[in-house]
């Protein structure tokens, strides 16, 4: 049987010697979780606690069927409205949010708690309208069109929620895979003007809101919240740092068909807090679709003036800056985001798995972390010899610090595999402690497409990885 690997590892040399590595400030993420996860769940309980104190509980068990029905509308337009502003407050850009959780796990709650958000409008609006047409004695169709026309807000409400549908219905997994990102996140915009135009009908309209001063004031309260954040980290802070900064495409260098590292410069970019392993939304200000972001890794550790991205030919965003970027670029930004950084990092001794394009925020890694000869190893995954990034710089790397690199290189295994062929009859995690015998021992770092992604992750806990010694982060939408 052949090792599982095509290409003999990288010859170790005595590494160059290394600085101490500076004393960091620990990031209190426990705290910060507590205190986030704590204001949600408070924040439902004082919505419900507000509905309890208009008699919402008393018209349930002792009114009539339009009063219950009514009474349970009201509870799931606040669960709903509450929901709703917590979703935007999700993918505000809140740094301390961020840092805790990373944007991966903040887009798959942001889509939970949108789903849930929507389902309860929906029940809402059932609701309300089978329990003004039992108190009317009316058609439910016909009583839900009298009060868009003529309860003062319903229009924008209904406008609003037209909105809502549109941007859940694209957001269902089958219609995204249809859709380029550009154009999904165009559309997924226009979810902020639906909550603007269906929330605000409450005021107007809500019982719950009319004889509660209470419930005034914490509604507008949550909701100039939610308008600052967007306005402070989505927009003010990334039109702040890109005038300051002063961003632009120093070169572009092409490192195998179809990507190319972008180099950037700019002024003061240490001011950033930029790191290694975190990822910035870019716009090329260089004529059509610079409106669009787009989501890029560093690819080598920043400097004071200087930072890299590399980008690979696969969607029409990305082909136009592979073929017609220039250098002197301008270019707007946002972030610094992502937690896969050395803050996650438990263990001395580290190992980066590594497929295709997902080699960028390890490259910089294996840079910018601190370890001794020996005390890391990179396994990397890709197609052929011709489609290895940083081949030279890898190898530098080698020499100079002693990292060991494997690469397996040729198609993958399968699709539940995250070896290449040449691994055929051996299991992944047996592959894994061969290539890596203490592989438990180490922090791992991974980076890829998310079904080799699956494949790296269930083998390091197959080979006996604590799952908290297991680091990644996907760029998901």
């Amino acid at each position: 049987m052949t090792p599982p690997d095509t290409m003999a590892p990288s010859r170790r040399a005595p590494a160059i010697p290394l600085q101490p590595p500076r004393p960091r400030r620990a990031f209190p993420v426990d705290a910060w979780r507590s205190v986030s996860s704590g204001a949600t769940w408070a924040s439902l309980v004082v919505v419900v606690c507000l509905w309890v104190a208009h008699r919402g509980v008393q018209d349930v068990v002792e009114g009539s069927l339009a009063e219950r029905l009514a009474s349970l509308g009201r509870l799931a337009a606040l669960v709903s409205s509450d929901l709703l502003l917590i979703q935007v407050l999700l993918m505000a850009r809140l740094p301390w949010v961020e840092r805790v959780y990373g944007q991966d796990e903040l887009t798959r709650r942001h889509r939970l708690v949108g789903f849930l958000s929507f389902d309860l409008m929906l029940a809402h609006i059932g609701l309300t309208v089978a329990g003004y047409a039992a108190l009317s004695g009316a058609n439910p169709l016909a009583e839900a069109w009298d009060m868009v026309v003529t309860y003062p807000g319903m229009l924008l409400a209904a406008l609003g929620t037209g909105m809502l549908v549109l941007v859940v219905g694209l957001s269902i997994r089958a219609a995204r895979a249809r859709l380029r990102y550009e154009s999904w996140h165009l559309i997924h915009l226009y979810a902020y003007l639906g909550v603007g135009l269906a929330l605000p009908h409450q005021l107007w309209t809500g019982t719950d809101f009319a004889d509660q001063p209470v419930a005034r004031i914490y509604w507008w309260g949550l909701w100039l919240a939610a308008v600052a954040a967007i306005l402070v980290w989505r927009v003010g802070l990334p039109l702040w740092r890109s005038a300051v900064h002063g961003l632009h495409v120093e070169s572009v260098v092409r490192e195998a068909p179809g990507q190319v590292s972008i180099n950037l410069r700019g002024r003061r970019l240490d001011r950033l807090g930029a790191r290694a392993g975190q990822f910035m939304v870019f716009r090329f200000l260089d004529g059509e679709g610079w409106t669009r972001g787009h989501p890029f890794s560093l690819s080598a550790a920043p400097t004071r003036s200087r930072m890299r991205i590399t980008v690979k030919d696969l969607g029409d965003g990305s082909h136009a800056l592979v073929e017609r970027l220039q250098s002197g670029t301008s270019v707007a930004f946002e972030g610094p985001y992502g937690h896969l950084t050395s803050d996650a990092r438990t263990r001395q001794r580290l190992l980066f798995l590594a497929c295709g394009i997902g080699i960028t925020p390890l490259r910089a890694l294996l840079e910018e972390l601190q370890y001794e000869p020996g005390e890391a190893t990179l396994v990397y995954r890709a197609r052929n010899r011709e489609d290895v990034l940083f081949a030279d710089e890898l190898d530098r790397l080698a020499r100079e610090r002693g990292v060991t690199v494997h690469y397996l290189l040729g198609p993958r295994l399968g699709s539940r595999s995250f070896l290449h062929r040449g691994a055929r009859g051996w299991t992944d995690a047996a592959a894994l402690r061969r290539l890596v015998p203490d592989v438990e021992q180490r922090d791992v770092f991974l980076c890829g497409p998310d079904a080799w992604l699956d494949a790296a992750e269930e083998a390091c806990r197959d080979a006996g990885v604590d799952p908290a010694q297991i680091h990644s982060e996907r760029f998901a939408w």
